[in-house]
C-alpha cells in the first residue's frame, strides 16, 4: 500500500493565513529592515538607502511602493527647493513596532552570530528601555 493512501489529509495543519500574508510582505528581502528604520522616525529616500546597507535604489523604490500599497508606508513630497521625498509609517505600519522588537529580542537570543548591523530597533536606548 502506498504511503499516501494511508495519509489522513484532515490531520494536516494548514499555516495560518495571517502569518502567510505577513511573511509574503515582510518576508521579502529588505522589507523588514525598511520598516524597522521607519519605526524609529520618518526618513528621506537617501537616508533610507544609507540606513539599509546593500540595498539598491531600484529595490528600495520597489519595496517602498509595495509597503505603500499594503498600507504600511506613506510617501510624502517635501516641497523644495530641493524637492525631497520622505517616507513614514502609517498607523498600521507603526503598530508593527512591538512585534519587530520581539523578533529582535528573539534574534539576540537564538541567532547570536548575527552581523555587526543588528539591533536597529533599540538604537540609542539603554538595555531594557521601551519607547
Amino acid at each position: 500500500m502506498a504511503a499516501d493512501q494511508n495519509h489522513d489529509s484532515a490531520a494536516c495543519k494548514r499555516v495560518d493565513e495571517g502569518i502567510t500574508r505577513v511573511f509574503q510582505l515582510l518576508g521579502k528581502r529588505w522589507s523588514g529592515p525598511i520598516v524597522a528604520v521607519l519605526v524609529e522616525q520618518p526618513a528621506h529616500f537617501a537616508d533610507l538607502r544609507r540606513a539599509v546597507p546593500g540595498i539598491s535604489e531600484r529595490m528600495l523604490s520597489d519595496r517602498l511602493a509595495e509597503l505603500g500599497a499594503a498600507g504600511l508606508v506613506l510617501r510624502e513630497v517635501d516641497e523644495g527647493p530641493p524637492l525631497r521625498v520622505s517616507y513614514r509609517l502609517t498607523g498600521a505600519g507603526a503598530a508593527l513596532e512591538p512585534a519587530l522588537k520581539e523578533l529582535a529580542e528573539w534574534a539576540k537570543v537564538h541567532l547570536p552570530d548575527a552581523g555587526p548591523c543588528t539591533g536597529g530597533l533599540d538604537r540609542g536606548r539603554p538595555a531594557g528601555a521601551t519607547a
